[in-house]
């Protein structure tokens, strides 16, 4: 990957061309699913037809496809401020975070492990399956963010958080709350489903023991890319593997009866990568090429201050959700609103897509890769429409869908 620190050098005009955006829509939920990258098309077909087509299952060896999990990992290492060979690609989110929890728990003797409420439920549920299954000698303490550096005491082993709330977009201060559970001897993870590719994020700076994430949000690698993980250097070679894939042996294709874990990230590798998906993931890290992460950073909060200032000078009934300090939030601006499930119906039905999380957040995503002024002005034109004329009364916009 070039350049992807120095600030000033970012055409964000060509960034945006680099993405398949329908006519017309305003697209403002790559903090759920990022668009289409268009060499993802030239991507698929090379797989299908030249390797998978060509090559049937010497694709393996001669296209390297064994060798891709590796490969994004460091890519996405780039983008995290990960250690080259720390990174590996597969598998999903949930069982990215069960690895992480189940190393980190096996590196400590003490009984709890603290997440907090603005954590993403789905690792909440995680954790509360592992301890209540595999550890019922210990417990998940879940307190209030806010909470979280008064709740780090001596009792507690391991500090399991989500860097960015789902919801509001609230940041957490990974240095500074990694620092701070080192010095109580807590082992941490770290989940980034809503900061890679969001902003700079600097694992190795933090000291961070673990880390997660996805690779469909804001590295826009299609619905059901595969999730990352990061291990520490320090833990690399020791880290505890409950989940013994054939792929994270030491020689998968010996066929040893019994498990020895392979060096290194490795280790953490499980089954069979899935090629197509990680094929398409690979056409959308290509769209980072040349982008600097602090020019982002930079363009995430400009246009993040312009939404919020004209959401609030023109749409009255609306709270802000998320802090009013950038500093303190990430790449997504929610607003409170008790009809918001409606009005975020009648703005889609408008051509500007947002999402909805209950029981009253209207999230809108904010990725500088392909937002622009002219996006926040549209969307913030016709949310006032539809509060003015109370479009999110209509029956139509209140029948709730399947996903929201």
């Amino acid at each position: 990957m070039k350049d992807a620190t120095a600030p000033g050098r970012t055409d964000f005009e060509a960034t945006r061309e680099r993405f398949h955006l329908p006519p017309g829509q305003i697209y403002l939920d790559g903090n759920s699913l990022g668009p289409l990258p268009k060499g993802a098309e030239a991507m698929m077909r090379r797989t299908l037809f030249t390797e998978w087509g060509e090559m049937v299952i010497g694709g393996w060896n001669r296209a390297d496809w064994m060798g891709l999990p590796d490969r994004l990992g460091d890519r996405i290492g780039a983008l995290i401020g990960a250690e080259p060979g720390h990174v590996t690609v597969g598998d999903t989110l949930s069982i990215r975070v069960f690895q992480a929890l189940a190393a980190a728990v096996a590196m400590t003797d003490r009984k709890v492990v603290l997440s907090d409420s603005g954590n993403f439920p789905s690792d909440l549920y995680m954790a509360q399956g592992f301890l209540r299954n595999f550890r019922s000698d210990m417990t998940l303490r879940v307190v209030e963010p806010d909470a979280v550096d008064e709740a780090l005491t001596e009792d507690v082993g391991v500090l399991m958080l989500t860097q960015v709330d789902y919801r509001t977009g609230r940041r957490h201060d990974m240095a500074a709350l990694t620092a701070r559970a080192h010095q109580l001897g807590i082992v941490t993870i770290w989940d980034l489903a809503h900061s890679a590719g969001a902003f700079e994020v600097d694992l190795a700076g933090a000291a961070a023991d673990f880390a997660v994430g996805c690779t469909y949000k804001y590295l826009n690698g299609g619905p059901g890319a595969p999730a990352f993980i990061y291990v520490a250097p320090r833990h690399a070679d020791t880290a505890h593997t409950v989940l013994n894939g054939w792929l994270g042996h030491a020689d998968p294709f010996a066929f040893e009866p019994e498990y020895r874990p392979a060096p290194g990230i490795a280790r953490m590798r499980v089954g069979t990568p899935a090629i197509l998906q990680m094929r398409v993931l690979e056409a959308a890290l290509d769209c980072w090429e040349g982008v600097s992460l602090a020019d982002l950073r930079a363009r995430s909060v400009a246009l993040s201050q312009q939404f919020i200032g004209a959401v609030e000078a023109r749409c009255p009934g609306l709270e802000l959700a998320s802090p009013r300090d950038p500093e303190m939030r990430g790449s997504q601006v929610s607003f409170r609103f008790a009809e918001g499930y409606g009005a975020m119906q009648a703005l889609i039905a408008r051509g500007v897509v947002g999402d909805f999380r209950a029981p009253d957040i209207m999230r809108f995503g904010i990725a500088p890769l392909y937002v622009t002024e002219a996006d926040i002005d549209g969307a913030v034109a016709h949310l006032e429409q539809v509060l003015s004329d109370r479009e999110y009364l209509r029956p139509e916009f209140r029948a709730r869908a399947r996903v929201t």
